[in-house]
C-alpha cells in the first residue's frame, strides 16, 4: 500500500509546457525540502534526465504498453517509496496513447492507474475565453480522470491573464499557475527531442534552476501539494527487483559476474530497473563511458549497451580503437552482449563511414526517416537474453539505418506496424533497434546473467 502524494502534469497537446512545468515543480519543492520522486509516462529517456536533476533521484518510466497496465503501480510504488511528493509529467496529449490501442499507454490510463490527480498544462498564448471550452472537454472527456485544476503556460500579459481567469471561473476549474514565456527555461532540441543532460549539463542545471524559479514565482505550491495529498492509498505492493526473479521460472544465479554498462553523453537512454534486475539476479554491475575509457573494467563477463546518440558522437567513438578492439574481443570469445538501438550501431562494422566496433557485419548510417513506434516482438531463436518464442513489447525511436535489417539469426520478428523480422544474434551477442523494458519479462535479466556465468 502506497500514500505518496502526487500529482500528474498533463497537457492538451504536446508542445503545451509539460516538461517545463513538471520539472520546475520537481525543483521547487525539492528546494523547499521535500523528497520528490520523478515519474515520466511513456517510453521517453530524455526527460527522466532533466527529473533527476531536479530532484537528485533517478527518474523513472511509466509505460503501461511495455510493461503491462498491471505493472504502473507497483513501479511507481518502487520509485516513489519514501518520498514525501511524486510528480508524474505525461506524454503527449491528456488521452494520446499507442496508436490503435484506445487509452493503452496514455497519460490518462496511467492517471486513473495511480489513482492520481491531474494538473492540466494549457498553452494560452492564442486564446482567451475559449481556454473555458477546452479545459471543460478535457475535464469531462472520461468521468474517471480528475482534472484537479490548471496552469495556464505562455501567457503575454496582466490584461491577458485577466481574460483567461475570468472564463475559467465558471468551469469550476480551479487555475493553480500563470506562467509568462521565459526565454532561458527553453531547452535545445535536434533530431530525437531534447538534448540530454549528460551532453549539456552546466547548461542543464541554469534551465532547471530557471523553471523552478519561473514555476515558484507563478503557481500556488501549497495548492498543488494540498491536491496531491488528496490522492489517497494505492492499493498493492511495490515492485522489487529480487521479488520479480524469485517469482519467475529460473533458477537464482547466486555467485557474482561482472556486467559492464556503456554510459556517458553517447549512451544515455537506459531504465533504471534493468540494473537493479541485473544485480539483483548475481551480477556486479560497473558502467563505463565508451568517450572516456579506453578499456572494459577489468574482469568484464557481459556487455549491455542500451541507447543513445552514437551518431553524435561517431568521431569520437571510432577514435577509441582500443576500446572497439576490446569490446570485438569479448564479443568473438562468446561472453553476453546486449545492445539495443544506439548500441546496435556502436557493433556495426561503421556508422556513417566511420569504423564502429565490427561485431556485426552491417553498416549504418543516418536517415532522413524518423522511425517511431511500439513494437509487437517475438524471440525468433534462443539467444543470451530469451528463449525462442518469448514474446516481448517494445519501442522504436531512431533516424538511422542498418544494412542488413536482420542477420542470418535474427532477434526478433515484429508484428506490428507489419510483419517483418529484425536485430541479429550471433554467439553471445544480442542486438536490435528495439528498445524493451526488462520489468515486463525478469527473467530475460536472469538469462543474461547466467550466460555471463557459463560462457
Amino acid at each position: 500500500m502506497s500514500s505518496v502524494p502526487r500529482l500528474v502534469v498533463a497537457a492538451p497537446s504536446s508542445g503545451s509546457g509539460k516538461t517545463t512545468v513538471a520539472t520546475g515543480l520537481m525543483a521547487a519543492f525539492a528546494a523547499r525540502g521535500l523528497a520528490v520522486s520523478p515519474h515520466k509516462v511513456g517510453p521517453d529517456y530524455i526527460d527522466p534526465g532533466y527529473h533527476a536533476l531536479a530532484t537528485g533521484r533517478v527518474g523513472r518510466n511509466l509505460d503501461a504498453y511495455l510493461c503491462g497496465p498491471e505493472l504502473v503501480g507497483p513501479l511507481f510504488a518502487h520509485g516513489a517509496r519514501g518520498c514525501d511528493l511524486a510528480v508524474v509529467e505525461g506524454v503527449m496529449g491528456l488521452y494520446d496513447g499507442a496508436a490503435g490501442e484506445g487509452e493503452l499507454a496514455s497519460t490518462a490510463q496511467v492517471a486513473k492507474l495511480l489513482r492520481a490527480p491531474v494538473v492540466l498544462v494549457v498553452d494560452a498564448s492564442s486564446q482567451s475565453r475559449s481556454v473555458a471550452a477546452l479545459v471543460h472537454g478535457f475535464a469531462s472527456w472520461d468521468p474517471q480522470v480528475r482534472v484537479g485544476g490548471v496552469i495556464l503556460n505562455k501567457v503575454a500579459s496582466d490584461r491577458h491573464e485577466e481574460l483567461l481567469r475570468e472564463a475559467l471561473e465558471a468551469s469550476g476549474v480551479p487555475v493553480f499557475g500563470v506562467l509568462r514565456r521565459v526565454a532561458q527555461v527553453e531547452t535545445p532540441s535536434r533530431h530525437l527531442g531534447l538534448v540530454p543532460v549528460a551532453e549539456r549539463r552546466r547548461d542543464a542545471v541554469e534551465a532547471v534552476a530557471a523553471m523552478a524559479a519561473q514555476v515558484a514565482d507563478g503557481c500556488d505550491l501549497g495548492a498543488l501539494l494540498e491536491l496531491a495529498r488528496g490522492a489517497g492509498a494505492l492499493p498493492g505492493a511495490a515492485w522489487d527487483a529480487a521479488e520479480a526473479l524469485a517469482s519467475s521460472s529460473a533458477r537464482t544465479v547466486r555467485s557474482k559476474v561482472r556486467v559492464a554498462v556503456a554510459g556517458g553523453a553517447a549512451f544515455t537512454f537506459s531504465y533504471a530497473e534493468h540494473t537493479e534486475l541485473l544485480a539483483a539476479a548475481g551480477a556486479d554491475v560497473v558502467p563505463f563511458d565508451p568517450l572516456r575509457d579506453e578499456r572494459l573494467p577489468e574482469g568484464t563477463d557481459g556487455l549491455v549497451v542500451g541507447g543513445g546518440f552514437p551518431e553524435v558522437y561517431g568521431r569520437e567513438l571510432s577514435a577509441n580503437e582500443r576500446l572497439r578492439k576490446d569490446i570485438a574481443a569479448l564479443a568473438e570469445r562468446g561472453a553476453p552482449v546486449a545492445a539495443e538501438c544506439a548500441g546496435l550501431l556502436y557493433l556495426c562494422r561503421e556508422l556513417d563511414g566511420l569504423p564502429m566496433c565490427g561485431v556485426l557485419d552491417a553498416r549504418a548510417r543516418m536517415s532522413e526517416r524518423l522511425t517511431l513506434g511500439y513494437r509487437d516482438a517475438v524471440a525468433v531463436g534462443d539467444s543470451v537474453l530469451a528463449v525462442a518464442g518469448t514474446r516481448m513489447r517494445g519501442h522504436e525511436f531512431h533516424r538511422t539505418v542498418v544494412e542488413p535489417g536482420a542477420g542470418a539469426a535474427p532477434a526478433w520478428g515484429v508484428r506490428t506496424p507489419r510483419p517483418r523480422v529484425e536485430g541479429f544474434v550471433q554467439q553471445g551477442v544480442h542486438a536490435s533497434y528495439l528498445h524493451t523494458h526488462w520489468a515486463s519479462e525478469p527473467g530475460v535479466a536472469r538469462r543474461f546473467v547466467e550466460r555471463c556465468r557459463t560462457s
